[in-house]
């Protein structure tokens, strides 16, 4: 989609946008896509005159790129915005449950939300030093804390279960209670998981497509998320869910003791 020009939006459904369909059309019609980067969860497609069209795929979203009509396996089947280009292209944003998100911010906006973000996990100045004292300023949950965007950009509930267990630490200690040892395990675990998930394509639970139409194959290796009731792959005990903040969070209670030891 580089180098082409947006010549019209139609919104399905205005409820995925976070302005209004005039303001947000207006902003975005006859703009050219300079590039397109990633920020914490979000993509960025960055527009001439130093717009950024902000795009938060929440849990089922999609951005299908099509140089003219849909290809038959990769149809959009449930559109929230088109995006259609001078050339004949079209740029579908489809989302099956509209948990996603789109917004055109200005230069200055999109900075100020970019810095609001913490830093990203797989970025090489993000150390187990950092990760340590970070956490131990917090005295909130760590499976909690990993989920804040403001702490760690990037994180969701998925990853945060499986590189928890995979660093042996329990979801419900406190962040403030990690030793530098343990910060050390997690910061080596989440960029594992991490690494793993995006060559393995994401993870699909029910949802979750690709671009391509093709499901994301980390569930496969999925250890605790979900997985309550079955046995855990390190120690054969039973995987066990409980709530934190109004969100399931599953840990083996032998592997994540809820002291440390």
């Amino acid at each position: 989609m580089l180098g082409r020009r947006i010549r019209r939006i139609e919104v399905v459904h205005p409820d995925v946008l976070r302005e209004s369909t005039r303001a947000f059309a207006d902003r975005v019609r006859g703009r050219e896509i300079r590039s397109v980067t990633r920020r914490g969860k979000n993509v960025v497609l960055h527009l001439t005159g130093e717009f950024a069209l902000v795009v938060n795929l929440g849990m089922t979203g999609r951005l299908l790129a099509f140089p003219a009509a849909p290809e038959r396996r990769v149809r959009p089947t449930h559109p929230a915005v088109r995006f259609r280009f001078a050339d004949g292209g079209v740029l579908v944003f489809d989302d099956q449950r509209r948990f996603g998100a789109v917004e055109c911010l200005d230069r200055r906006a999109w900075r100020k939300r970019s810095r609001a973000l913490g830093p990203e996990p797989l970025a090489r100045a993000f150390s187990a030093r950092a990760l340590h004292e970070a956490t131990s300023r917090s005295r909130t949950a760590i499976r909690t804390w990993l989920l804040d965007q403001r702490r760690i950009a990037g994180v969701g509930n998925i990853y945060a279960s499986e590189a928890l267990h995979l660093a042996g630490i329990h979801p419900a200690r406190p962040a403030s209670s990690l030793t530098r040892e343990e910060a050390g395990r997690l910061h080596r675990s989440l960029r594992s998981v991490l690494s793993a998930a995006i060559v393995l394509g994401g993870t699909t639970i029910r949802d979750y497509r690709n671009a391509r139409g093709e499901q994301g194959n980390f569930s496969r290796r999925l250890r605790v998320y979900g997985r309550n009731g079955h046995r855990c792959p390190r120690c054969g005990a039973t995987v066990e869910r409980i709530s934190l903040h109004n969100r399931a969070a599953f840990f083996c209670p032998v592997c994540q003791p809820a002291v440390a030891t």
